[in-house]
């Protein structure tokens, strides 16, 4: 392995990291912004113009605050739980392939940190292991609410993921393979897949809310019943951290569905734009155009949030295990039968 290679590698992982702390930290901005929008209000505005120095005024109020830690056996593991929290919605962004590559000093840079052949699997493993994260920091914290709000997080996160994962094999029948590359590449020239998969786009987009704890399944924090939640003992930027993690989740959850059945970095055009402009230009506009389907994804997030008001606890398990679960196995055997008669 050359040094160059190294280097490479290294620096797309730091721009991927970035790119995934910056759009984290201004989702907050845009929440309150869209929030403002649809109640007729004004918004963040004093700092910066438009606001948009708020996220790094946030940033600063949650550093300055004070730390507080309450009476617990479990010191290590109450600052354990937002670490997890955190880690793993970072981690996710490894394998999502932001773009084809572009052609720089002689080399072609793949722009995805890295390219493995069951990204796909990785993905479901690295978030299923985000659920520790929220149970760890419920139950260390030694309070009630916060552990309740812990439980229903980790039966909720549970319940979704199993629609979720049968959303996919449908998927995976009819692309054959667990590459989000491979997807991506499948899907050039308008053939995506969310015209063949309408279905698994619906399970995996409602699963998607639930996992992220996003209105209206936020019912582990929600604040007329549990006041914060598995987070209602934390403070400072171990607070920050899991909220955080949370507009860090909806990020990386809106460029696997952009990536899955929108086409990923795919436009039309895009071929065209290869043989008579180049490559780097076109691989450009290929990262803008996801970015612009993950911004209309986030603003979907947010939209639903300050619109749809949340579902009761019994109603969100009803529809997860009754409902879209069903629903994702009758799709998996249609799928089945089209891909025996028409393939």
């Amino acid at each position: 392995m050359d040094s160059a290679f190294i280097i490479e590698k290294s620096v797309v992982i730091l721009v991927v990291f970035a790119l995934t702390m910056i759009m984290a930290m201004y989702s907050t901005w845009a929440e309150r912004k869209v929030a403002a929008f649809l109640q007729d209000r004004v918004g963040p505005n004093r700092a910066g113009w438009g606001g948009l120095l708020q996220p790094l005024a946030d940033g600063l109020k949650l550093f300055s605050k004070e730390e507080f830690s309450p009476n617990t056996p479990n010191k290590f593991l109450f600052v354990v739980g937002p670490a997890i929290a955190m880690s793993t919605a970072l981690m996710t962004s490894a394998v999502i392939p932001w773009g084809d590559k572009l052609h720089l000093f002689g080399r072609d840079i793949l722009l995805q940190a890295t390219d493995i052949d069951n990204a796909l699997l990785y993905i479901f493993a690295v978030v299923s292991v985000g659920v520790y994260g929220i149970m760890i920091g419920g139950w260390a914290s030694n309070n009630k609410f916060s552990l309740m709000g812990a439980v229903r997080a980790a039966s909720q996160m549970v319940s979704y993921e199993v629609a979720m994962g049968l959303s996919m094999i449908a998927l995976l029948m009819m692309t054959g393979t667990l590459s989000l590359r491979e997807i991506s590449a499948q899907q050039a020239g308008m053939n995506w897949n969310v015209f063949y998969q309408p279905v698994s786009f619906l399970i995996f987009l409602i699963c998607a809310f639930a996992e992220t704890n996003r209105t209206p399944f936020d019912l582990a924090e929600c604040e007329s019943e549990l006041i914060g939640g598995y987070h209602t003992e934390y403070s400072s930027m171990k607070m920050g951290f899991y909220l955080f993690a949370e507009y860090a989740n909806m990020f990386i959850s809106s460029a696997i569905l952009a990536v899955l059945f929108f086409g990923g970095y795919n436009y039309p055009g895009m071929q065209w734009m290869v043989e008579n402009v180049g490559v780097n230009t076109a691989n450009i506009l290929g990262f803008l155009a996801l970015f612009i389907k993950i911004c209309g994804f986030i603003f979907f997030y947010m939209w639903v949030r300050w619109t749809i008001p949340r579902f009761r606890y019994d109603q969100l398990m009803h529809l997860g295990w009754k409902v879209l679960i069903p629903l994702a196995i009758l799709n998996i055997m249609v799928t089945g039968i089209c891909l025996l008669l028409f393939k």
